[in-house]
């Protein structure tokens, strides 16, 4: 049965994840998290930060994370299938539709139409991971905040944004910082 519940999810995930991983987040966080409880909020924010620095698609990363952490290697390799079987016939289908038909103006509104969808569903998923990353009670509130983390979400932002720096290097201070407060507060 925990077979059919993973297949179907992410089945579910690979066929609505219009936009790619980030726009995945908010139906990868319904299905494990609030459906089936299969990860905390905190695990899934671990989740994703796992699926960011490990090569591949944020969805494929996850399927195959949950999938293990739920039923062990055919779990992942269930859950995995069932994230990319639907992107695998669409794709199919798309590029051939694609190819007959991509000068219609018709098609070229559809696909200026989804953009906005895209982009809101990438912004809930952001919003989504500072708000479990700043308040780790999930009482949202200043005297919950954790200070911490929005200083280092503020360096790395800088970092990224003015200075321009490698993405990895800043992955790898923010982990460094995360520790320092850690021992610190700790």
């Amino acid at each position: 049965m925990i077979y059919l519940q993973l297949f179907l999810s992410f089945l579910q995930i690979g066929l609505f994840s219009f936009g790619g991983g980030y726009a995945a987040m908010p139906l990868i966080q319904n299905q494990i998290v609030t459906i089936h409880s299969w990860l905390s909020m905190s695990e899934f924010t671990d989740l994703i930060t796992i699926s960011q620095m490990t090569p591949g698609p944020i969805a494929i990363n996850s399927a195959t994370f949950v999938g293990i952490k739920i039923a062990g290697l055919p779990g992942a390799l269930i859950a995995t299938i069932g994230c990319i079987l639907p992107s695998c016939i669409i794709v199919t289908l798309i590029a051939k539709l694609y190819l007959k038909y991509r000068n219609m103006s018709v098609l070229q509104d559809i696909l200026t139409t989804l953009r906005p969808a895209v982009v809101a569903m990438i912004a809930s998923a952001g919003i989504s991971i500072l708000i479990s990353a700043f308040w780790d009670s999930g009482a949202i509130s200043i005297a919950n905040i954790s200070w911490g983390m929005v200083l280092i979400f503020v360096i790395c932002f800088i970092l990224l944004q003015k200075a321009k720096a490698n993405p990895i290097l800043v992955m790898i201070l923010a982990g460094i910082m995360k520790l320092a407060i850690g021992v610190i507060g700790g």
